[in-house]
């Protein structure tokens, strides 16, 4: 059985679903971002018990389909930009479609509609966020952070970043100042 978790966005999420999942027995296959598929299904008990402590800790279960096909979305691409170390070479409508299997005029149309943004300014704001975080990290030049991050240049990054933050990246990386949005909060 597939249950669907929104806000589930990093692996500390994870570990907050596995210890619930243990704490009422249950056993899981797969455990993904947004994802968990359980070897039993679900009494009403289990579900109301689950959904309780999910929500504790600031997740919540799914029942909703246009809402389990967001966060499939929102997951695709918080994995994409947070935790590969490149990204794709395709475009991002190709990319998402695939790992979803269905149309991306749909995908977007569905998403935009929800959530009161477009899939591309979502991957653009998780994108500077990214940015962010390896300017602070330090370890890398812009012309290297463009280049994982997939841009076209160095200009087109510090433009991007410009109008999204209203800082230059080389001001924000002077500034050393944590100003993350935290993931779930994109």
């Amino acid at each position: 059985m597939k249950l669907y978790i929104k806000y589930m966005v990093s692996l500390r999420c994870k570990l907050v679903v596995k210890e619930a999942l243990e704490s009422l027995g249950l056993h899981f296959v797969i455990l993904e971002l947004g994802i968990v598929e359980i070897m039993q299904d679900l009494t009403e008990a289990q579900h109301t018990q689950l959904y309780d402590l999910l929500l504790k800790s600031g997740l919540e279960l799914m029942d909703d389909k246009k809402s389990v096909l967001i966060e499939k979305i929102k997951n695709i691409i918080i994995e994409m930009v947070h935790y590969s170390d490149e990204l794709p070479k395709v475009t991002y409508s190709d990319y998402i479609s695939e790992k979803m299997g269905l149309d991306y005029t749909y995908l977007s149309k569905l998403f935009s509609e929800v959530r009161g943004i477009t899939i591309e300014h979502f991957i653009i704001a998780h994108k500077i966020e990214r940015v962010k975080e390896l300017l602070l990290y330090d370890e890398l030049n812009l012309t290297q952070i463009s280049y994982i991050m997939n841009y076209s240049s160095v200009s087109h990054l510090s433009k991007q970043f410009k109008k999204v933050t209203g800082l230059t990246p080389s001001f924000f990386k002077k500034l050393k100042e944590k100003k993350r949005i935290a993931l779930e909060n994109i």
